[in-house]
């Protein structure tokens, strides 16, 4: 099973800019919780009072039961704020689409919304809406499995296999189990090098291209300009940025419900030291990127910053606002001793056709427009497309805007083909996990490398709380 990239995460994520941060609370509708009558199923009976839609079921075109279709039927869609203009794109594409859009957390910052409403609706026997974005990608970890079924596997039938291969590779791995896959991945948070091409010029600094090389150049920044740094290490994401781009196996997603975990593996040690040596000579900042502190004491002091490619926008042209002209793009960093260079995700959302829908014709046409579509992907959407073809349209966009100092073009789209699957997206937050177990720990002074072992522990107390098996 491969799971391999996104958790909950500040609502910052998938590109977004820090002007679309706003997220609009709740789910509009919620009277349907009341609802006792049972949804119609193609041959399905009622299980605990829930549709039957979504077990496998060989006779059907899609490979699952299907609630009975209405080709008239309106469908609901859940967005986030930020991916409301999809929505309303597709309503201006398509005036005679009959669709209701709901705004709702996204299931940002780890709030579980979506399953939450989704275990209600099971009980009530109606209510699932027939799309719906996420900014989390394993969302398939629970609603693949029983008793709800609620994602809807899509290679079997439901959405064309032409459209399938139009993402980049791996941008599906995230939400693909045992060969099914269950989402369209709307966008994409490969990480790059992102550095300051106006400082490293002046100082005589080559661009580093592996993580020995990032770490040697650390050394230099702290020797003769102190004060600078090369990355940040105080945010929730930080192993999806260095501990993945390791292949550190402290989360790869086994099984429906199994996991395997060895943050102690040589491979997460390397990442962990590398982070303790930088934040030890004052080069690795140890501020949450989005907080007021950063941005005031140490947003101008950035020379170098390993991070996904929304950080673009959201930090260096949002947060820190650092001038036009300054800003350059370098290839993802790789260990020296990685044959094929990897690197780490951070983000990135993906859109979910339920399994209930009754109108599953009209909810494949609203799902596959809004992630290939040139008129949002290539034209409105923050973030870096999932699809290909337009991925290559959005980024000639950006490199259009003049703001960059070099083409950002050519390692941000290699970046994307180069994301490790061997991390996983369980049913949990592994950020929540980082949080409670690691930053704290920092805070009290703490090395990073001797919280490792607290780490794996953290991780399978909270795999297990899951149900996990957790193997070692």
């Amino acid at each position: 099973m491969n799971r391999g990239c996104a958790p909950a995460a500040p609502n910052r994520r998938s590109g977004r800019s820090i002007a679309t941060i706003a997220r609009l609370a709740g789910v509009a509708g919620t009277a349907a919780l009341a609802a006792v009558v049972l949804a119609a199923c193609s041959g399905g009976t009622s299980v605990g009072g829930a549709n039957a839609a979504g077990k496998t079921d060989s006779s059907s075109p899609f490979g699952f039961k299907t609630a009975a279709q209405d080709a008239n039927a309106d469908i609901t869609v859940w967005v986030d704020s930020t991916r409301l203009d999809a929505a309303k794109a597709y309503q201006k594409a398509n005036p005679a689409a009959k669709i209701k859009i709901v705004t709702y957390d996204g299931n940002a910052n780890g709030s579980g919304t979506l399953k939450t409403k989704t275990q209600l609706f099971d009980k009530a026997g109606s209510g699932w809406p027939d799309v719906v974005f996420t900014t989390d990608n394993n969302s398939a970890s629970w609603g693949s499995q029983s008793p709800s079924y609620f994602t809807a596997p899509l290679n079997k039938g439901l959405i064309d296999s032409s459209t399938l291969s139009g993402f980049a590779k791996g941008a599906l791995d995230p939400c693909t189990v045992n060969g099914t896959v269950y989402c369209l991945r709307n966008d994409l948070a490969q990480d790059v090098l992102w550095y300051n091409k106006k400082l490293m010029d002046q100082w005589g600094y080559t661009v580093p291209a592996t993580w020995e090389d990032y770490q040697a150049l650390a050394g230099k920044v702290a020797t003769e300009h102190p004060g600078y740094l090369v990355g940040t290490a105080g945010d929730a994401w930080t192993p999806e940025m260095y501990m993945w781009g390791s292949e550190c196996p402290a989360n790869q997603v086994t099984g429906a419900k199994a996991i395997t975990v060895k943050a102690t593996d040589p491979k997460c040690v390397r990442a962990a030291t590398m982070l303790d040596s930088l934040i030890a000579n004052k080069t690795m900042s140890t501020l949450p990127i989005f907080g007021a502190d950063f941005a005031k004491t140490q947003g101008s002091k950035v020379l170098m910053m390993p991070g996904p490619a929304w950080y673009g926008g959201a930090v260096f042209q949002g947060t820190i606002k650092t001038p036009k002209g300054e800003i350059a793009v370098a290839p993802a960093l790789h260990w020296a001793d990685q044959s094929t260079p990897v690197t780490g995700n951070v983000g990135g959302g993906a859109w979910w056709i339920s399994s209930h829908s009754k109108n599953l014709a009209a909810a494949k046409a609203f799902a596959t427009w809004v992630t290939t579509s040139d008129a949002y992907q290539a034209d409105l959407s923050p973030g870096f497309p999932a699809y290909s073809s337009a991925a290559a349209k959005w980024i000639a966009k950006q490199q259009a805007s003049g703001y960059w100092a070099n083409d950002i073009s050519a390692p941000i789209i290699a970046a994307a083909g180069e994301v490790w699957s061997g991390w996983g997206s369980p049913e949990f937050s592994q950020e929540a996990v980082w949080s409670k177990v690691v930053i704290s720990g920092m805070t009290q002074g703490k090395t990073i490398a001797s919280l490792l072992p607290a780490w794996q522990k953290g991780i399978e107390d909270q795999a297990q709380v899951f149900g996990y098996t957790v193997g070692k």
